[in-house]
């Protein structure tokens, strides 16, 4: 079943249609505020209960190892966009936690930015030992902040790392508190009136610094509701198309920026830095196919000898779950 582009409740009637019987009486959903994507049109609309036939709480929260922690205690059974870096330190810690999906892919939407007084770039990358930074720790930006400085030969040893959310972080940049800050969304908008980056984009993925967020769930969750799952996968997968095909963003935008918390020109700025793969791409040997699962490892043991991991699985390969999405594709 395709989704219907009208918002009509007429539509939304049509698109209740054929539900199934679910296990689960209702579903929790995390996700990050600032962070704008299609699925939140859906949320907005009422779509997600409509052809689930549940209701469907969503909670936002700042960090993705918030997101970890909530499903570790049953409050979260399934969460959108969370960061590969809080994925893979409660993984490695035991918790039970399956990747089925690629949020997003957004190398230009997530950074570090150095203040624009210190007048440092790429070239003179160097003078960044013995400087303050601020980043969310165990995040993604963490990830691409190690990477970057390993690229750049800075030795991180030397500087003042200070564990913040990306928006106490671009307060805190904006103020002078910190020389440089990591983040991703609209913190990182504000982050950069003040500031710039290091790499590109485009830069960092040729050092191998990929930036993408996973939609997970619990194993448990998996197997005993798969036919949700799927469903709710593939209303996902039905707005992420409609987004990409570009002929509804009038539409779509308005709802998406007002659920994220952000005016339409900041959310247009941040949702139009991410890629969003199809189904079939996601399923491929680049993605979950394999090369997700080569960035888990090497994620991990970088964590692991800067001693944010006590462990590390012998492989990651175990914790991408395609079935839900391979799913989705045949509904």
């Amino acid at each position: 079943m395709k989704l219907a582009y009208g918002i009509a409740p007429l539509t939304l009637c049509m698109l209740a249609g054929g539900q199934a019987a679910f296990a689960q009486d209702s579903l929790t959903v995390a996700y990050f505020m600032e962070w704008p994507l299609p699925f939140q049109y859906a949320k907005a609309e009422g779509i997600y209960d409509e052809r689930l036939g549940v209701p469907v709480n969503w909670v936002a929260f700042d960090t993705g190892t918030a997101m970890s922690a909530a499903m570790a205690a049953g409050d979260v059974q399934i969460a959108v966009s969370q960061g590969v870096p809080p994925f893979i330190s409660a993984a490695s810690a035991g918790q039970d936690l399956r990747i089925i999906g690629v949020a997003a892919s957004y190398p230009e939407n997530e950074n570090c930015v150095v203040a624009a007084r210190l007048e440092i770039d790429k070239d003179s990358a160097n003078e960044l030992e013995g400087l303050r930074v601020a980043l969310p720790a165990g995040s993604g930006a963490h990830y691409g902040f190690l990477q970057q400085m390993e690229h750049f030969g800075v030795d991180v040893g030397t500087m003042t790392v200070v564990d913040m959310a990306p928006a106490e972080g671009a307060a805190a940049f904006e103020q002078g508190s910190v020389d440089m800050a990591c983040g991703w969304g609209g913190a990182l908008t504000r982050m950069l009136e003040h500031g710039n980056v290091l790499l590109t984009g485009d830069e960092k993925e040729e050092i191998g610094v990929l930036s993408s967020d996973v939609i997970s769930t619990t194993s448990r969750f998996a197997a005993q509701n798969p036919e949700l799952l799927a469903e709710f996968m593939a209303v996902t997968e039905e707005v992420n198309d409609m987004w990409s095909a570009g002929d509804k963003r009038d539409q779509m935008l308005p709802l998406i920026a007002n659920d994220a918390g952000m005016d339409e020109t900041g959310a247009g700025a941040v949702i139009d830095n991410f890629a969003f793969l199809t189904a079939e791409q996601q399923l491929s040997e680049n993605w979950l196919g394999g090369g997700v699962a080569n960035y888990l490892d090497g994620v991990a043991n970088l964590f692991f000898e800067m001693g944010s991991l006590s462990t590390v699985l012998p492989s990651y390969d175990d914790l991408i779950d395609t079935q839900p999405l391979a799913n989705s594709v045949e509904r």
